[in-house]
């Protein structure tokens, strides 16, 4: 179960992370506190979640496994090696140009989102669109906010937004988990 929820896990952290990084000025103190919490809040709730619905669903049967063995390798490392030299290239391209340093945050959800879009077509779930396209969006809006006076905005627009973004997905993933375990009931082992 774990091993098929942690793409979910990963989306989940980074999300969080998203949130936690940049719940800042100009917001409100109170109100960037209480988002960095509900952030955390809700990474530990998907992660309780998903391992409920571990012990409901019990062991994968291995041929289960077999299909998304090779998930994480291929094309995935190709995308993901891609996102890398893109986010490390772009911010120094960025930085280099004298773009407002709150730009950081715009160009990682533009390209966190790409690669998610990218993903789509490498894995065939069309689900992970939806974050996909959402931090593109946010990335650029952010992007487009960098050479306006709206500039101290990008990191709740791009940051803030993209952490609810990826929680959100990720949430509709490991309650749809949670709800098809409760459905089909525990997995008994098969009897060799």
């Amino acid at each position: 179960m774990l091993q098929r929820m942690s793409g979910v896990f990963i989306g989940a952290f980074f999300g969080t992370v998203f949130v936690v990084a940049n719940a800042h000025e100009p917001l409100d103190p109170a109100i960037g506190l209480a988002l960095r919490v509900l952030a955390v809040l809700t990474f530990a709730g998907l992660v309780a979640l998903a391992l409920r619905a571990g012990r409901l669903d019990g062991p994968a049967p291995e041929d289960a496994e077999s299909d998304r063995a090779d998930w994480f390798r291929g094309r995935f490392a190709f995308v993901v090696g891609a996102e890398a030299v893109l986010l490390v290239g772009g911010n120094l391209a960025l930085r280099a140009a004298g773009a407002p340093p709150e730009t950081a945050v715009a160009w990682i959800a533009l390209i966190v989102g790409l690669h998610f879009v990218a993903l789509m077509a490498v894995w065939k779930r069309r689900s992970i669109a939806v974050p996909g396209v959402a931090l593109t969006a946010l990335g650029v809006a952010g992007l487009g906010m960098a050479g306006t006076s709206a500039v101290v905005w990008v990191p709740f627009v791009s940051g803030v937004l993209s952490g609810v973004a990826l929680l959100s997905g990720c949430a509709y993933a490991v309650a749809h988990t949670y709800r098809s375990a409760v459905r089909s009931g525990p997995r008994l082992p098969d009897a060799q």
